[in-house]
């Protein structure tokens, strides 16, 4: 059957998660397909970040860490977002970066490994994961001096064979960052605990995106940003997930007061908080803590399975529509079309990658690029139509047969996108 703008419409007309497209701020003539890199604004964004300005900070001053109940903050935002993840009550801090996430993470399972099992040293990751988990990983080996090593995976096939009696930890993306390859969290994590390693998630490009089940999976930690589907704001603060049985075994490197049992003591020396909490180091960013409840609070408004299946149909016809629209153009879908092993973005190859991102970005259709040759767009469906969909395929189109990305091909490669 040939897919039709009409059929789009008659599909967003029946959409049941339409009415949230209205929560967020969207630019007129622009279609984004780049929400896996920076979601858009959600409308109550604007009015909370004016209102923790102008009232909780220049009004109540310092009162408003109590007032506003700043210092538990962190807490307060994982508990809000604990049902996107399956997590319980009181798992998850919202802090730092997710690369620091990582690193506390990652110093944590090694030390739990070290005191159990000295001669695990190696940590399992994918050759294609994110580069900042690997810097992550390779710094904190080199801090350790202790003989830890790297070993990279070059295809998701290769994990069972990796994973021996070496190996302290698996450290994989849930969903892979270019490819939008979707691992099966609880068989991985199954096999991780059977050969006797610790699994650690980054969860990066599946919270918000994909269901995530962290207690059902029996993971042992997981980190992840808040700025992509969760249309946290730029450089929002990320996630920290540790599984509660390794409560009594809760330790990071970052000791900050934050993360101290009794922080307002000043004591000279560092005891550590019990429970998440002592995943904390320093001060809070609040402004931008603040502006991570906006988002979740839009994806509490409905479920992740209902979220996915609108992912899944419309990554179904982002690919469908490539394949009708675009045959013969040099395009190779890169992205699983098993929906088992599909997040919710859709990469294409193309020799002209880059070119062609910016070629479609100047029409207004906002997707990114990633190396090599990799054009990525990111399919949220709380805010993105089935026609946005036909309609960006139309752009590409155009823009592959008047070939409008040479005109870009030259101009390289100091943007973010």
């Amino acid at each position: 059957m040939t897919i039709t703008r009409e059929h789009c419409e008659a599909s967003d007309a029946r959409d049941e998660l339409a009415p949230l497209r209205q929560e967020f701020e969207l630019p007129d003539g622009v279609i984004y397909l780049d929400g896996n890199s920076l979601g858009a604004r959600p409308r109550r964004a604007l009015a909370h970040a004016q209102d923790v300005v102008q009232r909780e900070w220049g009004v109540d001053l310092i009162h408003s860490w109590n007032k506003a109940d700043w210092w538990n903050l962190p807490l307060r935002l994982g508990n809000q977002m604990a049902p996107l993840v399956g997590a319980g009550a009181d798992e998850i801090v919202v802090t730092d970066s997710t690369s620091i996430n990582l690193y506390k993470v990652l110093a944590n399972a090694l030390r739990m490994q070290q005191q159990r099992q000295p001669h695990r040293k190696v940590i399992v990751a994918e050759r294609d994961a994110f580069p900042t988990d690997l810097y992550m990983v390779q710094g904190l080996i080199a801090s350790l001096g202790q003989g830890h090593t790297l070993q990279l995976l070059d295809d998701p096939q290769d994990l069972p064979g990796a994973v021996t009696e070496q190996t302290a930890i698996v450290l994989l993306s849930h969903v892979n960052y270019r490819t939008g390859y979707l691992y099966d969290m609880a068989a991985c994590t199954a096999l991780a605990h059977e050969r006797g390693a610790l699994a650690v998630w980054d969860l990066c490009h599946s919270i918000g995106a994909v269901p995530v089940d962290l207690n059902a999976a029996n993971a042992d930690f997981a980190i992840g940003c808040t700025y992509k589907y969760l249309n946290g704001g730029p450089g929002a603060p990320a996630m920290l997930w540790a599984h509660p049985r390794h409560r009594r075994d809760f330790w990071q490197p970052l000791s900050g007061w934050w993360g101290h049992a009794r922080p307002f003591d000043m004591a000279v020396d560092y005891v550590p908080e019990h429970g998440i909490r002592s995943f904390l180091c320093g001060t809070q960013p609040i402004v931008s803590l603040g502006l991570v409840a906006c988002g979740v609070e839009i994806f509490l408004k409905t479920d992740m399975q209902r979220v996915r299946a609108k992912s899944l149909a419309l990554t179904d016809l982002f690919i469908d529509l490539v394949e009708q629209e675009c045959t013969g153009m040099d395009l190779t879908l890169v992205t699983p079309r098993e929906h088992a092993h599909r997040g919710s973005h859709v990469s294409l190859r193309h020799p002209e990658g880059y070119a062609l991102v910016q070629a479609l970005i100047a029409r207004g259709v906002v997707g990114d690029y990633r190396e090599p040759e990799v054009a990525r767009f990111g399919v949220t469906p709380l805010y993105l139509r089935y026609v946005d969909i036909w309609d960006a395929v139309q752009h590409l189109k155009a823009v592959l047969q008047g070939r409008e990305w040479a005109q870009a091909r030259f101009h390289r490669r100091g943007d973010v996108t």
